[in-house]
Formats: C-alpha cells, sequence, structure tokens
C-alpha cells in the first residue's frame, strides 16, 4: 500500500509539473508575434489586348534558286564561294567554250565572204548581169550565215553561269577541270533583299478573317520579334488538314533570318477587348491550377494574403492576361509569392522612388 500510494503520488507530481510547463510555453508563445512574409505587391491591370493564335512559319527570300548549268562541259572558271554576295551579272561558273570559239570565227569569215558575195550579185543585177534568183540565194546564204553565228554565240552564253540578282551563294562543290552533265546541280542563290516572306498555315476559320495588310508578329530564336503584314492568304482549304497557307512579309531589313528558318507566327483572332493584367511572377501554379494571393488589408489592421484560382491568359512581355477570377485594381503578391500560404501575415517590401516595390527574397 505504501508503494502504491509512492508511485501515485509521483504520477500526480508529474502530470503537474507538465500541465504548468505546457502553460508556460502557451503563454510565451503568444506572446511572441506572428511572422510575416516580406513580399512584393502589385496592382492588378487593364489593358487593351487583342486574341492571338500561333501557328509555326517558315522563311522564305523573295527571290530563291537552284542554280544548274543548262550544257554540257568542262569547268573552265569557278567563283561559288559560300556565303558571298554576288551581285546581278556576276560570272559563277564558266565552261570550255574554246571548240563554240573557233567554229565562231570561222562562221564569222563564212559570213563576210557570203557578205561579199551578195554585194557582187547585187551590183551584177544592178548591170542585169545576175538574174534576182541568183541574188535571192546569195541573200539567203548570207542570212544562214549570220544565223549559225547567233546560234553559236549563244551557246557560248549560255556556257557562261551568271546571277540573275543580287543574292547569296550558298554551299557548292564544283571544281575547275571537273566535267559536268547538263542539269548538275551547282548551288543555291538566296535572293538578298530588304525584305523576306514567311509562309504558315492556319485553320480555316481563323483564314476566313484574315485579309492583305493584316499586321502580324514574327518571332524567331534568340532575336526580338518582327512586325510583318500579310501579303496574301490562299483561296483553297487543305482538305486533310482543313488549314489554309497564309503569307506574309518582313519588311524590316535590320535583323534578317535565314532562309528556311522556323519561326513562330502570331496571328490576332477577333477584336480587341481590355484585360486584366498582373506580373508574371505573381502567377503560381498548383495541382489545383493556377492562382494568385490577393493581398487584402483585415480588420485589425494587418495585411494577410488570401489564395484566388484564376484563369490565365498568352503572356504579354513581363506581364500575364487574366482571363478570369481577378478584377482590376485588386492588390496581388509579386515577387515572393512563392513563400507565401493561405492567410499568411504579409509585410510590403519598401517601394522604389517610381511606386514600384522592390523584389523580396
Amino acid at each position: 500500500m505504501a508503494l502504491l500510494a509512492t508511485v501515485a503520488g509521483t504520477g500526480a507530481l508529474l502530470a503537474a509539473w507538465k500541465s504548468a510547463a505546457a502553460r508556460e510555453a502557451n503563454a510565451a508563445a503568444a506572446q511572441q508575434p506572428e511572422p510575416a512574409e516580406v513580399v512584393a505587391a502589385a496592382v492588378a491591370g487593364e489593358r487593351e489586348h487583342r486574341p492571338t493564335t500561333t501557328a509555326i512559319g517558315t522563311v522564305l527570300a523573295l527571290r530563291s534558286i537552284s542554280l544548274r548549268n543548262e550544257l554540257a562541259g568542262t569547268v573552265r572558271y569557278e567563283q561559288l564561294t559560300p556565303g558571298r554576295i554576288v551581285g546581278p551579272g556576276t560570272v559563277l561558273v564558266a565552261l570550255d567554250v574554246s571548240v563554240e570559239e573557233a567554229e565562231l570565227r570561222a562562221q564569222e569569215a563564212q559570213a563576210q565572204l557570203a557578205q561579199t558575195t551578195l554585194d557582187r550579185m547585187q551590183r551584177m543585177a544592178e548591170r542585169r548581169a545576175a538574174s534576182a534568183i541568183e541574188v535571192d540565194n546569195a541573200r539567203a546564204e548570207r542570212d544562214v550565215a549570220l544565223a549559225q553565228i547567233a546560234r553559236t554565240k549563244a551557246i557560248i552564253a549560255r556556257k557562261t553561269i551568271r546571277a540573275p540578282f543580287r543574292a547569296r551563294v550558298g554551299i557548292a562543290d564544283v571544281h575547275i577541270g571537273q566535267f559536268l552533265e547538263a542539269g548538275t546541280p551547282l548551288t543555291t542563290l538566296q535572293g538578298v533583299d530588304e525584305a523576306e516572306n514567311v509562309d504558315f498555315s492556319v485553320a480555316q476559320a481563323v483564314a476566313a478573317g484574315l485579309h492583305a495588310g493584316q499586321a502580324v508578329r514574327i518571332v524567331a530564336a534568340d532575336s526580338a520579334p518582327l512586325g510583318a503584314t500579310i501579303v496574301a492568304v490562299d483561296a483553297r482549304v487543305d482538305p486533310a488538314t482543313r488549314t489554309a497557307m497564309v503569307r506574309a512579309r518582313i519588311a524590316d531589313p535590320r535583323q534578317a533570318i535565314a532562309p528556311g528558318a522556323s519561326v513562330r507566327v502570331e496571328v490576332p483572332v477577333g477584336a480587341s477587348e481590355r484585360a486584366v493584367v498582373v506580373p508574371a511572377s505573381a502567377l503560381r501554379k498548383g495541382p489545383a491550377g493556377d492562382h494568385v494571393f490577393v493581398l487584402t488589408q483585415e480588420k485589425d489592421g494587418k495585411t494577410r494574403a488570401h489564395v484566388r484560382q484564376v484563369t490565365s491568359g498568352p503572356v504579354l512581355g513581363d506581364e500575364i492576361v487574366i482571363v478570369d477570377g481577378l478584377q482590376a485594381g485588386e492588390r496581388v503578391a509579386a515577387s515572393g509569392s512563392f513563400k507565401l500560404r493561405e492567410a499568411a501575415l504579409v509585410a510590403l517590401a519598401p517601394s522604389t522612388p517610381n511606386g514600384n516595390h522592390t523584389a523580396a527574397r
């Protein structure tokens, strides 16, 4: 009995001590201030926005050809330096024309003899020493000789391959002494102009609302967005994909894009409308979807963050469109919002002279 009484007394003393310690801890915790998360605030704004759809386009030079030789022959001269810009009329490849030049000299001599014979026949015809038929035959022989000269000169010209316009030379594998069959691919020529075309396809419903002169935006890798203008909309819809081809033209020569490059084309769809925008750093993503933290001032004067589910839209520079769930003028957490939770106490970062808040770490 004495042992049981001792154990019961010890237990009671321990329970009383633990209860007193818990009360002291709770009192100490109640006296400590609630921690506040430092964030930068931003006010949801409103701006003009036009919905867009995105398409993948291909850059095309206004003039582009695959260079081939019309006639067979041996290369006597070549200047196909890859990347070189050549002007119109520049000789790129010249085939051997020594045989044609020899024939040309013989034909010129024959033509000179035919002309002399014709002159003699005409003088004899004036003295009635030659008939009209003889004069006509001499004239025909002269004309045939001149035609042969013209033909040989044309062959020589066709064996000299020139740039048809100002262009950049592509990769080539042509060497002096090489024999080329007719139609051998030599290189490609991409026109160097102050404009480029971009071809892209859009859904038939989108194509129905597009017209020549409408502005689109071209976004290429590692370059600033470029403005472009639609120049043509194909009248035919592809029956397999139900899309129509559209051609836009980039008229900005300051930043040329290599022909054949893939670019993103932002095409406006529908009419302009007022949209709510917030800084991109304010939007958080989670299992439940997109959300922002709306900052509200409670009755006790403290600022707290509350989770608000939203529907986000396209990104406009460093801002993002909020389609639904937020009104213009509401204050949201921007930088530092990743630290917040529902009903978290918030301390606003000090603002800069221009009215913006400094970034919270």
